[in-house]
């Protein structure tokens, strides 16, 4: 018996007996589009955290100042000192805090109000819908402006265009140069429900008594460590050895933190599929030894025309691999329509890869050859005479 008539066989046995067939592959099904569906959606997260990350600009190194003792914060002159740096290309540092910002008899609360200079819109990648951004001269002169986040331009003007326009922060008013690109919610809050204002107001209208967060853009992507090692020098040098006084953080390694946690989350949440695929196998098992029971006779009967045992090994054993296959294939179909649906309809962030779905495949035929292995087996070493006596 040649290896397609062997499979004419098995596919004449998946015909003849649909439902029992269908059933068999069902949980071959499930475990195949569950596993491509779950990885997609962790594939997928990791993507879209990794963007976000990306987004908050590149580069990027953030000092946060703890301070102990007298030393609890930088002026905004000392945190200007790092921009003195060959591998530093920009620094701005930050003052903010929570407030509720007014426009004629219209509020706009919990609004995140930061002072900063004319290298945040390059530091943090924030760039303006409308109007300008900040100048030099803005910082320099204490100049009463500020750029509205989308959200609060919103909640305050609504189809107004505010550019002009004069707010009340902390009863003081400031006329509005610009309007910043929406940019969503990050890890750190939404980026649009805040205010700009130069640091030099900010300080005086915070009444803050310096910087705590500053944000460091490096020279280049091998400028990093570089501009990493020698801030941190600086920073032991002014808080006289204590590390414990600030914390510097480096973006590339926030990005390798959260590839291997979303990666390990990928790993575990097709694990769990995969957990469905051994379920489907062991209903393979089950059906295959169901039919060695019924196909008894016929056994004995080819052993008695002359099949050897591998020949009857190897039929079961393809019968076993189509039954898996084909249930594979419906499962790569289902997957894929499944995690298009969700990234169509459900809005949810979804990467399908081609080495998830070999990889799902590939389990699916390996369940059928391990789990029809043993049927396949009992099949073959059925002696002549007892199958041929088999009623």
């Amino acid at each position: 018996m040649n290896f397609l008539q062997t499979i004419r066989i098995a596919l004449r046995g998946i015909i003849d007996n649909k439902l029992r067939s269908f059933l068999t592959m069902l949980g071959i099904i499930i475990g195949v589009a569950s596993v491509i569906v779950m990885v997609s959606i962790g594939q997928g997260a990791a993507v879209q955290v990794s963007e976000r990350i990306q987004s908050l600009g590149s580069n990027l190194l953030t000092i946060n100042i703890i301070g102990r003792g007298a030393n609890t914060a930088l002026s905004y002159k000392q945190a200007m000192e790092f921009a003195k740096s060959q591998h530093i290309s920009a620094v701005a540092p930050v003052i903010s805090a929570i407030t509720t910002v007014k426009y004629d008899n219209k509020n706009s609360t919990d609004v995140q109000v930061i002072g900063t200079n004319s290298y945040f819109s390059t530091v943090r990648n924030f760039n303006v819908s409308k109007g300008r951004f900040f100048l030099p001269s803005d910082i320099e002169m204490r100049r009463k402006v500020a750029i509205l986040g989308v959200q609060v331009a919103e909640d305050l003007f609504g189809f107004i265009n505010p550019l002009g326009q004069d707010i009340k922060i902390h009863g003081q008013p400031f006329k509005v140069i610009g309007v910043l690109e929406a940019k969503g919610n990050t890890m750190m809050g939404s980026s649009d429900n805040q205010i700009l204002i130069p640091i030099t107001v900010a300080e005086r209208l915070m009444r803050s008594r310096g910087v705590r967060t500053i944000y460091v853009q490096a020279a280049g992507p091998n400028e990093v460590s570089p501009a990493l090692d020698e801030i941190t020098s600086k920073l032991s040098k002014f808080f006289k050895n204590d590390e414990e006084s600030f914390r510097v953080f480096d973006q590339t390694q926030v990005l390798e933190t959260v590839e291997e946690t979303t990666g390990t989350l990928s790993m575990m949440l097709g694990g769990i599929a995969g957990i469905s695929l051994l379920v489907g196998g062991i209903g393979i098992m089950n059906i295959m030894l169901v039919s060695v029971t019924e196909r008894t006779r016929e056994i004995g009967i080819r052993k008695a025309l002359g099949a050897k045992k591998k020949d009857i090994l190897f039929q079961f054993l393809i019968e076993s691999l189509v039954i898996s296959g084909i249930g594979g294939i419906i499962g790569i179909f289902l997957g894929l329509i499944l995690s298009l649906g969700m990234a169509n309809f459900m809005r949810m962030s979804v990467k399908i890869t081609v080495p998830v779905i070999w990889i799902a495949f590939s389990f699916a035929l390996l369940v059928g050859v391990c789990f029809g292995l043993y049927p396949a087996n009992k099949a073959a070493s059925l002696r002549p005479i007892e199958a041929l006596r088999y009623e």
